[in-house]
């Protein structure tokens, strides 16, 4: 099964089953996770920048596309609530900025 890795999460591997989204993977896992807008693609909140594995990711959608537009979304950087990972394994961290204050985050 394709796995997202939350390195700044202790490293927890997290299974994403065929078809979800990583964050319907994150929350299926019990992980309390940023996304202000209910997972919709319409804020940033629920971000992850990509450390591994990027090219695995199925491909930036209008929303994620838009927000680079913007500069809010580095090129780096995926919406959890868009990015899919139909096969093999992802590395990813929490930006700083969405970090929720009573999740325990590693350097």
């Amino acid at each position: 099964m394709p796995t997202l890795i939350v390195e700044n999460l202790a490293g927890v591997a997290i299974p994403v089953p065929a078809g979800a989204t990583l964050l319907a993977a994150i929350q299926a896992a019990g992980h309390d996770w940023q996304h202000a807008c209910g997972a919709r693609g319409r804020c940033v909140t629920c971000r992850l920048r990509i450390t591994s594995g990027a090219e695995l990711l199925t491909e930036p959608t209008a929303p994620e596309l838009r927000y680079r537009a913007a500069g809010r979304l580095r090129p780096d950087e995926r919406l959890s609530c868009q990015a899919r990972l139909p096969a093999g394994q992802v590395s990813a961290r929490v930006p700083r900025a969405t970090q929720l204050p009573h999740v325990f985050y590693t350097e």
